[in-house]
């Protein structure tokens, strides 16, 4: 395994652990819906991110573009549930658009994953 992969791979499971987190802070902050949807985003986004990087790292799907989809899903947690878990926890934005920002980079992630089940595969 190369480290771009272990260092999606580490960032896969930091987004669980934060979902983790998220979810158990948010079950004792009254009206912290925002909070809990960050949790829900970094909870279903990290298997993913976990499972697109295994199939990089066996070369069952284009190395690069499937890589590049487990990156725009970090991306996009980083500012979607970033952005969400900020204005809950302390009433303040990451930056102005940085949830939309991110929806549209987890679009994009979803997206190139598709694509890189259908990029061909060079055999060695």
């Amino acid at each position: 395994m190369t480290l771009p992969d272990r260092i999606l791979l580490a960032l896969g499971a930091l987004a669980g652990l934060l979902g983790v987190a998220a979810s158990a802070a948010a079950a004792h902050i009254a009206g912290a819906d925002s909070l809990k949807t960050a949790a829900q985003f970094l909870l279903f986004h990290a298997p993913a991110i976990l499972g697109l990087v295994a199939l990089a790292a066996t070369g069952t799907t284009h190395r690069l573009v499937t890589r590049l989809a487990a990156a725009a899903l970090v991306l996009g947690l980083v500012l979607f549930s970033g952005d969400l878990a900020l204005r809950a926890l302390h009433g303040t934005p990451l930056f102005p658009m940085a949830a939309p920002t991110g929806g549209f980079a987890l679009m994009g992630g979803w997206l190139l994953a598709a694509v890189a089940a259908f990029v061909p595969v060079r055999v060695r």
